[in-house]
């Protein structure tokens, strides 16, 4: 049995995974239809973060510069740490100081980029991303915090974009993967309150997060982003593995169990091999 077969337990019929390894080289499981565009909602912000490291290592933006609250910065908008809301203008805290998962930043860095460009920024995002690795199924059709579409082939592709970095140097990846901000404290959309709740800049990072959408087995150095329309993507650069899969089934409490144990089915077979 591959670990993948766990997605038949999921009531999603649409559902399907890959796992990718070795560099990001090697295809090591699929399951499903790697074809079917869907939605990734907040798996989104992924390739957003990364059009973001593409404009500051191309000079046009600064991770320093000011944007958003008083006092807040790209930097802060990229780990979730500028104080604001999660959909408006609204500010809970001054930067720095609390973890407040925000969609509406994401807008503002896409606002940012699209002007420093000098053209909307699902066009830069097409030329600097989704063009370069190939992801000619995946548009965004909406917002730059949860609206691409795109087939689980062109997620397999951005899986071996972070896996072994090509748009960006390999320090940079690393910086970003890295906890920005460490200590903060927040809440995990759908997993509750962790203390603390680490992020990179734009990436998730696991640490010793308790519960988690990935497995147990995960090591803390595992990275990714998982979105409301129960599509997930990680990276776990010890392993040197990515697992991705959109399921087309809303997130719900079904994820809270299936994800991780469908993660550390992943890891345990990597092992056996």
């Amino acid at each position: 049995m591959s670990a993948l077969d766990l997605l038949d337990g999921w009531g999603a019929p649409d559902a399907c995974a890959a796992v990718v390894g070795a560099g990001g080289r090697d295809l090591l499981a699929l399951r499903g239809d790697g074809t079917l565009s869907l939605r990734w909602a907040s798996v989104t912000k992924l390739v957003t973060a990364l059009a973001v490291l593409i404009a500051v290592e191309e000079e046009a933006l600064d991770l320093e510069e000011a944007i958003g609250p008083p006092g807040s910065t790209v930097r802060h908008l990229l780990a979730h740490a500028s104080g604001l809301d999660f959909e408006e203008d609204r500010v809970h805290c001054p930067p720095g100081r609390r973890r407040i998962y925000s969609n509406r930043g994401f807008e503002l860095l896409g606002a940012l980029v699209g002007e420093r460009a000098g053209m909307p920024f699902a066009t830069y995002l097409t030329e600097a991303v989704l063009t370069p690795l190939a992801m000619a199924g995946t548009r965004l059709e909406g917002t730059p915090a949860a609206g691409l579409w795109g087939p689980l082939d062109d997620l397999v592709r951005l899986a071996r974009e972070l896996l072994d970095p090509t748009l960006v140097a390999p320090a940079t990846l690393r910086a970003a993967t890295t906890v920005a901000f460490p200590g903060l404290a927040g809440v995990l959309p759908g997993f509750g309150r962790q203390n603390p709740l680490d992020w990179g800049l734009g990436f998730e990072v696991r640490n010793g997060k308790s519960p988690h959408w990935t497995g147990e087995s995960s090591s803390p150095a595992t990275f990714g982003h998982f979105g409301a329309s129960g599509s997930f993507l990680w990276v776990d650069p010890e392993a040197e593995l990515a697992c991705a899969v959109l399921s087309g089934r809303d997130f719900g409490p079904w994820c809270r169990e299936a994800w991780p144990a469908l993660s550390d089915a992943v890891l345990e077979s990597s092992v056996l091999r």
